[in-house]
């Protein structure tokens, strides 16, 4: 293309930003979502807001390290900078093949960002990001280097300037700008500067070397050595301040061989294959572990069935609540507040709301458990992926050293959805029954967000990927270290890649350092509905490979039942209320006892159906003394019976209401007969029932028909409630049809406010809406019909926000204008009232 048609280079961010496509525009906006909101009025706005201080740092933080370095390197180049500068400064003197071959890419991103604009020999950074990684002595640049010579001399005298000069074997100038430029020409100059260091002294060229990667300040006597007073002499170091000397950037840059960083990173960091198992093992492994994990938050949901612990005044349990939780699940605590919060993302439990607030397990626990096992899994996993609520915090402290609790407040950290889908997807990377090497992995995901390295905050990032590895384990996404192929599925992946020849599958135990130098494309995050399709594909790949339930136990004298698998529901329903559950394990123990087989009578069970239960679900006769103990319960169980009056207890045998009566224990009752058989009671009937229960007796609840009533033992439920929402991590992505209508308006508003207007029309200053009178704006809008002409106009619309458009109007009538709207392509109807003012477009424009 020649010079004549190649376009002018842009004078601005707006007007670069003005020249891209939809696509490349639609790019910018899904990368930094936070530019759209609100929806920008037009280009000059949407870049006024893509250099904001906010936008721009949470713009730097989410770039790669080679991006960042690049950054880093235009912000101590000149401005503008052309590509051959950008490039000395990244690929040093020698030309770093790697860095050559990946620079176009990291500054295509930083143009797709909106951070660098312009053409290849005009690059300039976003002026805020410029201020943010340019060196100063308040904030040292992360390349290590310092001010510039002419910044570095901005305060020094004429004469001092003229004798560096001389010093350095410069001719002295006439005057100080000169003199300046000359100094930097020779610290720029690689051949006469090695000629000036080739006769330094062996020590001053330590002093240099301890100070050429940074910080490049250092302090100074007043009266300074020899070695130091040779570099000053000659403008090597040059003083910023009483006591402090500064290395020059060019001189840093000489010494470096060119090279703004020390170690430029190009390729991220290789996840690194610890151990390679058969994706067979993988699998199963990883189905285990879900099965576990269904069982344990069944566990959990069980033991707080009746109520569970309470809610603190801050929210949350405490911590002895979690100690107990901790000891009936049979986990370490860490794990135990996981699994609470676990199911606490997905629904299942929450606060009941009562006065006395307590946990309790919500009517979608009911729902969950009535669904196949592999479907119960897919929803605890999906729920845990999205969830920014984050276990591993429990036990510390918040940032006002207040102790964080599980399921209270405080807990939520934005980037853990984000950290965890990152994990997963460099597993999926990696060939099948691959297992990473943990400390790769963690190294990838600081290459992949680096300015959040060297903060407390990042700190957290490395712990989220931690604790990713060790939750997917847990929940059984992953088996032995490795994904599994339903973890696979979770995301969404594709198939894993084919192993080489040095990664075979070896035994269990065996690790092989195998490295993996391609970089697999980021997998993308699902939206609702692809996640939906993704998890229903994980459950039936999970569902073959978990046991198969049982129905039946082995009952033993001892009145106990072993059950040497996991149990069909209505039978280990059936068996946790008959039974209390004494060990667990790879076969489970429950203990007959006569508490638990009154809870079974009260449940509705007569003492024929637990016999023909037993019978029917057991390997082995039913023992003489559970038989025995069935009857002797079920014998006195019923004998009284208890209603509302306010209650009342009734029975056959007036003897034993006789013996009630008398006994010392029912006066607080307020018991008095109302025929041989009744007495009536103060107290209500689930109080009338423990006390009777207190002095030893079995007494059964009835209904108003006089029928028993039966009750659940799993009766307590909170009231419906929703999933906690994930806290987001700044404004959502778009999809694509927000993401048409924004680009639509923006390009709407741009044409308005860049449209020519002629000569004679009052043009709105600062890109304020153009000002009529009503009379004016009429005449206007009247003649535009008759000649067909377009006009600019200012409109304010019914909730007060304000717009410029361009309209070519086609009637005019009762207080209203009907126009084809060119900025919405569409013809619309406009109150008069609401248009501020009125213009003509210059005859070219329209």
């Amino acid at each position: 293309m020649s010079t004549e048609d190649r376009p002018p280079a842009p004078r601005s961010l707006a007007e670069a930003l003005r020249a891209r496509g939809d696509a490349s525009l639609g790019a910018l906006l899904r990368s930094r979502p936070d530019l759209i909101t609100p929806v920008p009025t037009d280009l000059t706005q949407l870049a006024t807001r893509a250099g904001t201080r906010a936008s721009v740092v949470r713009a730097l933080e989410r770039l790669d390290r080679f991006a960042l370095q690049t950054a880093e390197a235009l912000a101590v180049a000149a401005d503008p900078a052309a590509y051959g500068e950008l490039l000395g400064l990244m690929a040093g003197d020698d030309a770093d093949p790697a860095v050559v071959a990946a620079l176009p890419h990291a500054l295509d991103l930083l143009r797709e960002q909106a951070l660098v604009w312009g053409d290849d020999d005009r690059l300039r950074l976003v002026r805020t990001a410029r201020e943010l990684l340019a060196p100063s002595p308040q904030h040292p640049s992360p390349t290590g280097l310092g001010p510039t010579v002419q910044e570095a001399t901005a305060g020094m005298s004429p004469g001092r300037i003229q004798e560096i000069v001389t010093a350095a074997g410069l001719a002295s100038t006439h005057d100080s700008v000169s003199a300046v430029t000359a100094l930097a020409g020779l610290f720029t100059d690689r051949a006469r500067m090695g000629a000036l260091l080739a006769d330094a002294p062996a020590d001053s060229l330590d002093v240099l070397e301890r100070l050429v990667w940074g910080p490049p300040y250092g302090q100074v006597t007043a009266d300074p050595a020899p070695r130091l007073r040779w570099l000053l002499d000659r403008g090597l170091l040059l003083p910023t301040a009483p006591g402090t000397v500064v290395l020059p950037r060019e001189v840093a840059l000489h010494l470096r061989r060119g090279l703004a960083h020390r170690a430029p990173e190009p390729v991220p960091p290789v996840v690194e294959t610890a151990a390679v198992h058969r994706p067979q093992v993988v699998d199963s492994a990883a189905a285990g572990q879900a099965y576990t994990a269904l069982a344990t938050v069944e566990e959990l949901l069980k033991d707080w069935d009746e109520g569970g612990p309470a809610v603190l005044r801050a929210g949350g349990l405490s911590v002895r609540d979690l100690k107990r939780t901790a000891v009936a699940l049979d986990v370490p605590e860490p794990a135990a507040a996981f699994w609470v919060e676990l199911a606490y993302a997905a629904g299942l439990i929450a606060s009941d709301g009562e006065a006395d607030e307590r946990y309790a397990a919500t009517p979608a626990y009911d729902e969950w458990l009535e669904l196949p096992a592999a479907e119960r899994w897919s929803l605890l996993v999906t729920a845990w992926l999205a969830a920014t609520r984050t276990a591993g915090l429990v036990g510390g402290r918040d940032a006002k050293d207040r102790t964080l609790s599980a399921l209270g407040p405080g807990l939520d950290r934005s980037a853990a959805p984000e950290v965890r889908h990152r994990v997963l997807a460099l597993l999926a990377g990696l060939p099948e029954g691959a297992a990473p090497a943990a400390g790769s992995v963690l190294a990838r995901l600081r290459w992949e967000r680096p300015l959040r390295g060297d903060r407390r905050e990042d700190d957290l990032r490395g712990r989220l990927a931690e604790w990713a590895l060790a939750e997917a384990e847990q929940l059984g996404v992953t088996g032995r270290g490795a994904l599994s192929a339903q973890g696979r599925a979770l995301l969404g992946a594709p198939a894993a890649p084919a192993p080489g020849p040095e990664a075979e599958p070896s035994g269990p135990g065996d690790k092989l350092p195998v490295h993996h130098h391609h970089r697999p494309a980021p997998l993308a995050a699902l939206s609702p509905a692809e996640q939906a399709v993704a998890s229903a594909a994980a459950a039936r790949l999970l569902a073959p490979l978990l046991p198969e339930p049982l129905d039946h136990v082995l009952l033993q004298a001892d009145l106990t039942a072993v059950a040497p698998g996991p149990l069909q529901r209505p039978l280990a329903d059936m068996l946790g209320v008959l039974a209390d559950v004494e060990s667990k394990g790879g076969a489970t123990v429950y203990r007959f006892t006569p508490g638990s087989v009154r809870r079974a009578l009260d449940a509705g069970q007569a003492a024929s159906d637990l016999h023909a239960f037993l019978a029917a679900h057991s390997r082995t006769p039913v023992p003489q003394p559970l038989a025995y103990l069935i009857d002797d319960v079920a014998r006195r169980h019923g004998h009284l019976r208890v209603g509302a009056a306010s209650a009342y207890v009734r029975c056959d045998d007036d003897a034993v209401l006789s013996e009630i009566l008398a006994d010392k224990r029912a006066a607080g009752l307020g018991l008095r007969r109302l025929a041989p058989t009744v007495l009536a009671a103060q107290a209500d009937p689930a109080g009338l029932l423990e006390g009777l229960r207190a002095m030893g007796f079995a007494p059964a609840a009835e209904s108003a028909e006089g029928d028993v009533l039966i009750t659940r033992a799993l009766a307590h439920r909170t009231p419906p409630r929703t999933a906690p929402e994930p806290v987001p991590d700044g404004p959502p992505v778009p999809d694509d049809t927000l993401l048409a209508a924004a680009l639509r308006a923006i390009r709407a508003g741009d044409l308005a406010s860049t449209t020519p207007r002629k000569p004679g029309a009052a043009p709105a200053a600062n890109g304020e809406l153009p000002r009529t009178g009503a009379a004016e704006t009429l005449a206007t809008m009247q003649a535009a019909v008759l000649t067909g002409e377009a006009l600019w106009i200012g409109y304010v619309n019914a909730e007060g926000a304000a717009s410029q458009r361009v309209i070519a109007p086609i009637r005019v009538e009762g207080g209203f204008v009907t126009a084809y709207d060119h900025t919405a392509d569409e013809v619309r109807t406009y109150p008069l009232h609401r248009i501020t003012g009125v213009a003509e477009l210059a005859d070219e424009a329209g």
